[in-house]
Formats: C-alpha cells, sequence, structure tokens
C-alpha cells in the first residue's frame, strides 16, 4: 500500500471527524461525501430519499457487483465540541474510528485500485460495478434503515456486500447480532405529592419495572443481554408523576432465546395493567429491530476474506455484532463486516485509532476486492 494513500486516507477521516453527523442528521456529512466523490470525477453518483450516497464505478459487466458501505452517522449531537488530537501513532477524537475512518477508507480503497487498475484516465476497470456507499442510520435508533434502502436498492445484483468500519482490524463479522429496543411507558392521572398522595405515580410503578426486569434470568449461553439506557418522566418534585418511560435494550446471539426474553419483558408489562386496571396504562413499543442473520465460517467469503488477512500476516478473528452488515445477512445475502485499523474508545470522547495497522487494513480491503472481481467468491 503506497504510504500516500494512507496519508490521504488519514487526513480525510479528520475531515470529515469535524462535521457534526448525530443519527438523523447526516446531511452535513453526507453533503461532504457527495462532494468529495464529485471532485475525483465520479460520473455515477447518487442521493436516495433517506440521504445515503451511492457512488459506482461501472465494472465490464462480465462479474456481480459488489458492495462496499460505511455508515455516515456518530453517537454524539450536533451541538458538541469534537476535540481532535494526533500524534505519530494514534489519532483521537470522538467518532475518528466509529465512523470518520471507515468513510474515507471507500476513498481509500478507490485511490488504491485507480494506482494499479486505473486506464489513462487513473479511473479503475473492474470486471463488475464497485458500489461505495455512505449511509445513514446505523447507530443507536437509526435502526439500520440507510442500510436496509441500499439492500433494497441492489438487493442480489450484488454478490457480496463488505461493511467498513475504522476499527476491528483483523476480526471479521460474519454474524448479524439480534436486538430488539422498546420504549415501555407508563401513564396514571398524577396530582399533588401531599393531597393526593397515595395516588400511583407513573414513575414508582415505572421503578418496579425496572426491577423486574433487571431481575430476569438470562442465559449465559447463548449469551443475551438487556440493558435500560433511558428514563423520563415527570415534572416537578412534590407532584405525582403521570407519564414516565424508558428505553430498552434487548440481544442475544440466539433468536428463540431472544424471543424468550421479549416475551418476559412484555409480560411485566401487561402484569401491571392487569394490576390496576385502567388506573394505569402501561405500554411497550417497538422503537429497534435489527434482524439477526449470518453465514458460516466456513462460507466463501468469509474463508477468502480470512486469507487476505493472513496475507499480510494478521490473525482473523470470527465475531458476531450489531453492524449494517445485519440487513444482507438477514435476507440470505453473503455480507462481512472488517474494521481497517485497530484502536479504543469507541462512542466515548476518548476514542481513538492507531495509524500504523492502516495500511495492512487498506491493503487487505483492497485485496478481498480484486481477488471477488478476479476470481469470484467461490472460486477465490
Amino acid at each position: 500500500m503506497n504510504p500516500t494513500i494512507v496519508e490521504r486516507v488519514l487526513d480525510l477521516a479528520v475531515q470529515i471527524q469535524q462535521i457534526p453527523a448525530p443519527t438523523f442528521k447526516e446531511e452535513r456529512r453526507a453533503i461532504f461525501i457527495h462532494r468529495t466523490f464529485t471532485d475525483l470525477g465520479f460520473n455515477d453518483i447518487s442521493l436516495d430519499d433517506l440521504g445515503d450516497v451511492y457512488a459506482r464505478l461501472r465494472g465490464r459487466g462480465k462479474k456481480p457487483a459488489i458492495v462496499v458501505s460505511a455508515h455516515l452517522d456518530t453517537v454524539f449531537t450536533q451541538d458538541e465540541d469534537l476535540p481532535l488530537s494526533r500524534s505519530a501513532d494514534k489519532i483521537s477524537g470522538p467518532g475518528i474510528g466509529d465512523n470518520s475512518l471507515g468513510l474515507a477508507g471507500l476513498f481509500g480503497l478507490y485511490w488504491a485500485l485507480s494506482e494499479s487498475l486505473g486506464n489513462m484516465q487513473g479511473i479503475p476497470i473492474l470486471d463488475g460495478d464497485l458500489w461505495l456507499v455512505a449511509d445513514v442510520g446505523e447507530e443507536g435508533l437509526g435502526d439500520l434503515k440507510g442500510m436496509k434502502a441500499v439492500v433494497d436498492r441492489i438487493g442480489k445484483d450484488a454478490c457480496a456486500y463488505l461493511i467498513l468500519e475504522g476499527m476491528s482490524f483483523g476480526q471479521i463479522y460474519h454474524r448479524g447480532l439480534g436486538v430488539r429496543r422498546y420504549r415501555i411507558s407508563v401513564h396514571t392521572k398524577g396530582g399533588h405529592s401531599w393531597v393526593d398522595y397515595g395516588n400511583p405515580s407513573a414513575i414508582h410503578e415505572l421503578a418496579e419495572m425496572v426491577v423486574k426486569i433487571k431481575n430476569l434470568a438470562l442465559p449465559v449461553e447463548p449469551r443475551t443481554s438487556l440493558n435500560v439506557g433511558m428514563i423520563t418522566g415527570g415534572t416537578s418534585v412534590n407532584t405525582i408523576a403521570a407519564e414516565a418511560s424508558l428505553e430498552l435494550d434487548l440481544r442475544s446471539v440466539n433468536t428463540q432465546a431472544l424471543d424468550v426474553l421479549i416475551g418476559q419483558v412484555l409480560a411485566i408489562v401487561e402484569e401491571t395493567n392487569r394490576k390496576y386496571g385502567d388506573v394505569i396504562i402501561s405500554k411497550a413499543e417497538v422503537i429497534g429491530d435489527r434482524p439477526a442473520g449470518e453465514i458460516p465460517a466456513d462460507h466463501p467469503l468469509v474463508k477468502l476474506a480470512s486469507r487476505c488477512y493472513g496475507r499480510v500476516g494478521t490473525n482473523v478473528k470470527l465475531n458476531i455484532g450489531s453492524t449494517d452488515a445485519n440487513i444482507p445477512l438477514s435476507r440470505g445475502l453473503p455480507a462481512i463486516c472488517v474494521g481497517l485499523t485497530t484502536g479504543g474508545g469507541a462512542h466515548t470522547m476518548g476514542e481513538y485509532i492507531d495509524i500504523r495497522p492502516l495500511e495492512q487494513g487498506l491493503g487487505t480491503l483492497v485485496d478481498i476486492i480484486q481477488t471477488v472481481f478476479q476470481r469470484g467468491i467461490n472460486d477465490a
């Protein structure tokens, strides 16, 4: 990998990191990505209604397309400072690895292919179409909506979907972790804390639900988790709360185990309704559904990617996670998620990426793409 390309990718990642892109507000970053594709001379660029950015390099039509994507959004708000520092070994800044570097990697792939396969104009000529996509809604309550639109559009026309994340170099996510998210709300009459003492409080009842949910016995195998991430409600310290709600994240590596957990949570909600009748109304609303899916460890795409990692001397770890790869995997399409370098502190102000492994990460990505186009997944 040309060191100049590595530096260009890092410089671009820094520019992207400085553009706020919270989930549902990715427009500024999408415009920047679109403009950068335009400046490179792409003549097949489009935006869908959600804000996903598509750039297509048209191939010779001898092989099916490949989709390489990276998500635009971050977990940080529109108004948060995005400090950044850079040393010889690493770059630190919120969102630099998740997923500014992933987005910059789309361009690094193009630059590397142009260098090795470019024609007189420097445009790589591939046997099939290469889609470079920057998609919205991967984080939080985005519910992978951007990738859902991408797969709706391209579907089985692609022989493989490669999802780029800035970190997790050396890992191949070939299994999509099932996730269900709920907003559980409680509604009561409320009242004055003294005058109406004895009226049920939405906050008190919600707190009882939290304790019951927390005390659910979760299996260690298959690994299953739950988390109450947010609680809101009430109007003042001396008011019996008329409304309160929480947001709950449920996950499992096993679809059946997740279904069992969901049933237990919904039973707790219904128990509250039965206990109080019309005095308290509680309900559970689905606010996120990330479907599970996987390809086996011996799938040709996983084996191909593992060999490409091996060629740069990297030991591969096969993994499961909740990424954009969930969507093609859940629809029976070959997909993996790979990282471009190592790092840490994801979703915190102390997030960082390591510079040195990036050359190997980009080289591995280029190797995967070229091998698929030259030999196909099954023959590689």
